[in-house]
């Protein structure tokens, strides 16, 4: 048995959580997510939690069954919580401001580059070297997030860059200076 899909999912109050097929709908109060799940594994809805089910002990069902309890454990929490990944700017003159909804990054290139997040994504300022990106779907939030830290992703030998706060950089050493004959 799959150690993390055999797990039920409780739902917390103010979730309500609906399964029509392979379709399943949840619903909380900060929106609402739907997702189509694969069909070999059933989804039920059993006072307060949610069981996943796998049909055979084939090693297809196996892999399916750990993935859709954790896709829907994810939209449970999601939409009862959220999800925040959390990035910092580590560099001379990168920073990041605040316009509207959109964000402009300053990351020491010729120009500065303007994000728009998606739908249902939020993208906070903390101050000009630190901010943060939230939502209710874990994928499009850590996607988002990813997305982001491509623009100036950290280097190792003078740990410039975009990176997730606590994220630590492997410094390397830079070239030895020219040997003395």
């Amino acid at each position: 048995m799959s150690r993390i899909g055999k797990l039920p999912i409780p739902v917390p109050n103010g979730v309500n959580v609906e399964v029509k097929g392979n379709l399943v709908t949840v619903t909380g109060p900060k929106g609402t997510l739907d997702r189509t799940l694969p069909a070999q594994i059933k989804v039920r809805v059993d006072d307060g939690t949610v069981v996943c089910e796998r049909p055979t002990e084939s090693r297809e069902h196996r892999s399916l069954h750990g993935l859709t309890r954790t896709l829907v454990a994810n939209m449970v929490t999601g939409v009862s919580q959220g999800f925040t990944k959390n990035l910092e700017l580590v560099g001379v003159g990168y920073r990041v401001q605040k316009q509207g909804s959109d964000v402009v990054l300053s990351l020491g290139y010729s120009h500065p580059i303007r994000v728009t997040p998606p739908d249902g994504i939020s993208i906070d300022v903390a101050d000009q070297s630190h901010f943060s990106v939230s939502g209710i779907s874990a994928e499009l939030v850590g996607q988002v997030a990813a997305d982001l830290r491509k623009y100036r992703p950290p280097e190792p030998y003078k740990g410039k860059g975009i990176m997730y706060r606590g994220e630590r950089i492997r410094r390397k050493a830079g070239k030895a200076g020219k040997a003395k004959a």
